[in-house]
């Protein structure tokens, strides 16, 4: 077991240029005020929609450790080689098989090995496979494995769940109490504010919010997002123009994986 416990900062779903240019700009000193040991952002919409290597290597250069996905991963063909070969970039674990890049990866940092496990939700969103059966699993398999090389457990479980129904985020959450560290909510963009540690000893959030422009439509040029609601055309989205912010939470973790604190923040 690692000497000490962690603390581990989850953000946001990055959203277009002002999201990465905030990522970057703010991202050292978060790291510095919560004493952070691990990093985790949403990259799905980085360049709306979808991601691209070059932003990828952008949010890995800016201080994350892992980058999860959501539904957008897909977007960009071109992008999906990169899954392939970067492990630290997931999309969900429960998209059926045979699908581009792994949804879990487990990191062995600072004599801590963090499990980080992206899955989507199913209500109101494409109908995949199961992600409680998918949490489940991956928990198995990498128990399993880290028995049969006589290694160590992983230290830390954090769950990315990007789903749209908050019920679905919160049903998981009591599902994996007390076996995932943390569970934070990705996809809607909209921070919410019921951060709170579970009876198991999970953290837990339903959304972490967005990195990006807070004065537009969940990141997005607010024109275009009222003329697609009015009119119910698919107008080409844009990305919000100016500052951007940085929303997510950070967690304190007892070494045997357990959650202390759970504390939101929204910084531009």
């Amino acid at each position: 077991m690692p000497d000490k416990g962690a603390s581990v900062l989850m953000l946001g779903d990055v959203v277009g240029e002002a999201g990465l240019a905030a990522l970057e700009r703010l991202l050292p000193g978060l790291v510095d005020r919560y004493g952070a040991d691990f990093v985790t952002a949403n990259g799905e919409n980085s360049s709306i929609f979808g991601m691209t290597e070059q932003d990828a290597l952008r949010i890995l250069a800016a201080g994350v450790d892992v980058i999860t996905g959501g539904n957008h991963i897909w977007e960009k063909r071109t992008f999906w080689s990169f899954m392939d070969s970067e492990s630290r970039v997931l999309r969900p674990a429960n998209y059926p098989a045979p699908a581009a890049g792994r949804g879990f990866i487990l990191i062995e940092k600072g004599r801590r090995r963090f499990l980080v496990i992206n899955l989507q939700g199913r209500e109101y969103m494409p109908p995949i496979d199961c992600p409680f059966r998918t949490f489940d699993a991956i928990l198995l398999e990498t128990r399993t494995a880290a028995e049969r090389d006589g290694k160590a457990p992983p230290h830390f479980v954090l769950l990315d769940f990007h789903a749209e129904s908050t019920r679905e985020k919160e049903a998981l959450g009591f599902y994996a109490d007390g076996r995932a560290s943390v569970l934070v909510g990705t996809h809607t963009h909209v921070q919410t504010a019921d951060a709170k540690i579970l009876p198991g000893g999970s953290a837990y959030i339903s959304d972490l919010g967005m990195t990006g422009v807070l004065d537009g439509i969940i990141g997005m040029n607010k024109d275009i997002c009222m003329k697609r609601a009015s009119r119910q055309i698919a107008y080409p989205m844009r990305g919000a123009e100016g500052t951007g912010s940085v929303q997510g939470v950070c967690v304190r973790l007892t070494k045997t994986g357990k959650a202390v604190s759970i504390e939101s923040f929204s910084v531009c």
